[in-house]
């Protein structure tokens, strides 16, 4: 195999994985295209200033070497980054050539990580989380949390609006057709005399001078509240006559257990 192919391969196994290498405690960090941090190795093997990898790049070795994978990968395999997250990044080939150079426990050491990396052995690691992720988390969560609670005090009222309505539709689903006066008061629960006297004072029923009987106002009709039937009436001497009656609908029904609903006549 040679060290392009190594590289290409490399490349396809380490670049899906979900997983951090990991050498004593440190993170070896890659780059976004695959190179070690060998300043992290560095820090991994605890030794000091002197096995830095500038000393190591500085030595005739390194140099022929990084000269020989330059060539046969067509690649810049070691670069410098500065900043907080920088440092020395360089080709696999190279990060395990000064783990040796280091000392040969660690480059057995490194040699079996990287292994492990590139099959797929390395389990996920959970990165940590700064104070400041932590807070942003925190008040994330709070935020939704009131969201929800907005969003529960707004369905309540709702359904706090939507009681009329539906007490209305409880008190007229035993109603079937049009109700006379006396019946639509007994389904919405009202007393008939003050029932009367409300669908008066809200134009819905008026009486024709001198007459007896309750008639319900042309717009009123005309919108589907009230309807007029003609019934026969039982008389006292046990005869019967007709007589036009004023009857409310199932639409008026509703209406009048909306209005009573929230606040009508009891």
């Amino acid at each position: 195999m040679t060290i392009q192919q190594h590289y290409q391969q490399t490349k396809v196994l380490t670049g899906p994985l979900n997983a951090m290498l990991v050498i004593a405690g440190v993170e070896i960090t890659t780059d976004e295209v695959g190179r070690f941090n060998l300043n992290a190795l560095h820090q991994a093997s605890q030794l000091g200033s002197n096995k830095a990898p500038a000393q190591w790049l500085r030595t005739k070795q390194a140099q022929e070497l990084v000269a020989e994978v330059e060539k046969q990968t067509v690649q810049i395999c070691i670069v410098s980054v500065e900043g907080r997250n920088g440092g020395t990044f360089a080709h696999e080939l190279l990060a395990i050539s000064y783990a040796g150079w280091i000392s040969p426990a660690f480059q057995l050491q490194v040699n079996q990580v990287f292994l492990d990396y590139r099959t797929g052995k390395l389990a996920p690691v959970t990165p940590q989380l700064t104070t400041i992720e932590i807070l942003q988390i925190a008040m994330q969560s709070e935020q939704e949390r009131l969201r929800l609670e907005a969003a529960n005090q707004e369905l309540e009222l709702q359904v706090e609006a939507a009681k009329p309505k539906v007490e209305a539709l409880e008190r007229i689903a035993v109603a079937e057709g049009s109700l006379n006066l006396t019946e639509a008061a007994k389904a919405l629960q009202q007393q008939p005399k003050k029932f009367n006297q409300h669908l008066c004072s809200q134009r819905w029923i008026y009486k024709r001078a001198g007459g007896k009987q309750w008639l319900g106002y042309q717009d009123k009709v005309q919108q589907g509240l009230l309807e007029h039937k003609v019934t026969m009436v039982p008389l006292a001497d046990g005869g019967e006559r007709l007589c036009e009656q004023v009857r409310i609908t199932p639409k008026g029904l509703t209406k009048l257990a909306q209005q009573f609903s929230v606040g009508g006549v009891q």
